[in-house]
């Protein structure tokens, strides 16, 4: 079967633009207009974002023959939208997933694995406690190493590419490093060895073989938290040398490192590597999260951007470069379908109650 050469990409489209392209659906809803005609609202990707799209016609049609995660030859329009993109579908159709370059859509870090690769030795290599050392060399190797090089850390907000998990536990090894030894009181290697491990169940929290990311069925009914405590208690089981009080604070800092019963962490962060390690996580997932806003921005000045949902205000940045094409995921926002089609007035997305917004966290 031949390979369906992808021409164009997200990070390219202007407005005005007339184009014929392959997009993976990474989301589809199918509603009606205030009038009662149905039209299909879509999210469309490729590796450098995302871009919303209204279908208008035939929407049920359309509808019936696509699935999220398939990957469709669309035909549409570019058109502005409160200042970002949006395509109006004239057609679609499936094309078979064999028959697309995955390339084309899944996102990569742009750091080296190889290099990455190199500074986890590196890292695990300065944990002077030797017990400490033999478990994160137990940990890190075979199948889970290969899939910790190239897990996302996490399914959309931040590091959500290929070896986004890795990029982002040495960022924060990287931090972690330079605070401990502004703090005599906490324990380094501790430290180390638990931003290391904290988000390593991602490995298996998503599934990643393909875009767009979703949670596996463990991961979804279980959560990373509780299966890194898994992962590191097996590995813990072939190191003898390891205390139960070792043991016992570094599964602390992976159960509690969301910092907050709200996001998901089953106890608070009670040991001073615990709440550092929160925090460097928190900041490290905020600041990635700010960089790829700023990406995406025209020009070189200081703009504001739509509301961010997530962190629950508006954020005022300086564009970065937008021009990049392997700009990073797009954030969530709400359109007004009724400002994209005047004559067609539709139902507004329904707000979500205040306690789900609060409990959302870029974890």
């Amino acid at each position: 079967m031949n390979i369906q050469e992808k021409k164009i990409f997200i990070s390219q489209l202007t407005a005005g633009q007339q184009l014929q392209d392959v997009f993976l659906v990474a989301k589809k809803s199918l509603a009606d207009t205030r009038a009662g005609k149905p039209y299909l609202a879509m999210t469309l990707m490729d590796r450098t974002g995302e871009i919303e799209v209204r279908v208008w016609e035939n929407a049920q049609q359309y509808d019936a023959l696509i699935e999220e995660g398939d990957y469709a030859l669309v035909q549409a329009v570019v058109k502005p939208f409160r200042d970002q993109l949006q395509m109006t579908v004239t057609s679609l159709r499936k094309v078979d997933e064999t028959a697309v370059d995955l390339a084309s859509f899944l996102r990569t870090s742009t750091r080296p694995a190889a290099e990455m690769h190199a500074a986890l030795d590196a890292v695990i290599g300065s944990i002077t406690d030797p017990a400490l050392q033999q478990l994160l060399q137990t940990i890190f190797q075979g199948e889970v190493l290969q899939k910790f090089q190239r897990a996302p850390a996490a399914k959309k907000l931040h590091h959500a590419y290929i070896g986004g998990l890795m990029e982002h536990t040495l960022s924060i090894v990287g931090m972690a490093d330079k605070v401990a030894d502004h703090y005599p009181l906490i324990d380094r290697d501790m430290l180390i060895a638990g931003a290391l491990v904290h988000d390593l169940a991602k490995i298996e929290e998503f599934d990643y073989s393909k875009p767009a990311f979703q949670y596996t069925d463990r991961g979804r009914l279980v959560g990373h938290l509780v299966m890194g405590v898994d992962i590191v208690r097996r590995a813990a089981g072939q190191v003898p040398a390891i205390t139960d009080d070792q043991l016992d604070r570094l599964l602390h800092m992976i159960l509690s490192h969301h910092g907050q019963y709200g996001f998901g962490s089953p106890v608070l962060p009670m040991t001073p590597e615990a709440i550092l390690l929160h925090y460097l996580d928190d900041m490290d997932a905020k600041m990635q999260y700010m960089e790829s806003l700023c990406v995406k921005m025209d020009g070189n000045s200081w703009q504001w951007t739509d509301y961010q949902r997530h962190l629950e205000r508006y954020l005022y940045l300086r564009a970065c470069g937008a021009a990049q094409e392997e700009g990073a995921e797009q954030a969530e926002d709400i359109p007004d379908p009724a400002a994209s089609s005047p004559a067609e007035p539709v139902r507004q997305p329904r707000e979500k109650s205040s306690l789900a917004h609060r409990q959302q966290s870029l974890f």
